[in-house]
């Protein structure tokens, strides 16, 4: 049975919109607020597992979770879609996007590499003090990796990798990680869901942030390349344990409905 959105995500305002949605899908340049406001909240919902992928989004329900028309539930929807996070599709219900394991390889083919290279752009450029505030943010991490707290520690870990990308100063790598970062939040919520990759993440990133510290800028470019790895491989662990593929879920559905 196809769970609601309203099961999904329970009443309006449970779940704060991290500010790091908000800054990637552009919310202070929209004409619409309310517009923004349901992209954000179903945007949120997906990247933290509360919607999962190939789940129908019904505008219906979320028109009058919202107390509006549809119009401003599709237009967000489309928003969505444009950041990869939604699949509109002809005469059928909008869905949460089903990406093949493939493209999900590919992803962090291409993510591996960029995230070496800020790596080695850190050692170069961090002074002192920006290395010290990258360890605060890591302590952060340590702890809600210690709480079991995947959503606590999904943002902290986007919040420390954006500030890498501020330490590096490469604007142009910055505006590329940008555009693939809300699907890759799917993805990264995804691989730390996997039982023991929180911890095993937090101790990833204390070996980045000790290699920094010694200014190693190879050591800290092949360890940022293994985490990488790592989340990738939880991320296949995740889908040989559903023992098919998303996107062969995705048409199952669409046969049955």
């Amino acid at each position: 049975m196809t769970m609601t959105n309203t099961d999904a995500l329970g009443e309006q305002g449970e779940s704060a919109v991290p500010e790091q949605v908000m800054r990637l899908l552009n919310f202070s340049e929209r004409r619409e607020p309310l517009v923004a406001k349901v992209a954000a909240w179903v945007g949120t919902g997906i990247i933290e597992g509360r919607l999962r992928p190939g789940q129908d989004l019904n505008s219906v329900e979320l028109a009058k979770l919202f107390v509006t028309s549809r119009t401003p539930v599709r237009e967000a929807l489309m928003l969505l879609e444009q950041e990869g996070l939604v699949e509109m599709r002809a005469r059928k219900r909008p869905r949460v996007a089903v990406p093949t394991i493939e493209t999900i390889r590919q992803t962090y083919q291409v993510r591996q590499h960029l995230l070496s290279l800020a790596a080695v752009l850190v050692v170069e450029r961090a002074t002192p003090l920006e290395l010290a505030e990258l360890r605060g943010i890591l302590g952060e991490l340590q702890r809600l990796a210690d709480e079991g707290d995947v959503n606590g520690y999904l943002w902290a870990h986007v919040a420390l990798h954006e500030r890498m990308m501020e330490v590096g100063g490469n604007e142009t790598l910055k505006t590329i990680l940008d555009s693939l970062a809300l699907r890759t939040f799917i993805l990264r919520h995804m691989s730390l869901e996997w039982p023991g990759r929180l911890k095993a993440s937090a101790i990833e990133q204390a070996r980045i942030i000790d290699a920094m510290d010694r200014r190693d800028s190879e050591l800290a470019s092949i360890l940022i390349s293994r985490a990488t790895l790592g989340a990738l491989e939880a991320i296949e662990q995740h889908y040989a344990s559903k023992g098919f593929d998303w996107q062969a879920k995705g048409r199952r559905r669409e046969t049955s409905a």
